[in-house]
């Protein structure tokens, strides 16, 4: 299992909207840029890694139904919607 590190700053927004992020935080992720998550209620800065797509191959295998499944569905429901016109 792996350990969360949990830290919290007070942070000043600029009148630009800017925020600096603590130089301890920026050396843990390493990271050139982040995606803001608005989630209503907080912000969440969350590191953008070089390459995002690469990143997620292979993270949602075995999850949900196979593309070429997928693929003959939908086939198969653009069929019956012509079917029926």
């Amino acid at each position: 299992m792996q350990e969360t590190v949990t830290t919290n700053y007070v942070m000043k927004v600029s009148s630009n909207g800017q925020v600096s992020i603590p130089a301890e935080a920026r050396a843990r992720w390493n990271a050139d840029q982040v995606v803001v998550v608005d989630l209503g209620d907080r912000v969440v800065l969350r590191p953008l890694p070089d390459d995002p797509v690469g990143e997620l191959r292979g993270k949602y295998k075995r999850r949900g139904p196979s593309s070429e499944r997928s693929r003959r569905q939908s086939r198969s429901d653009d069929a019956a919607r012509a079917r029926q016109r």
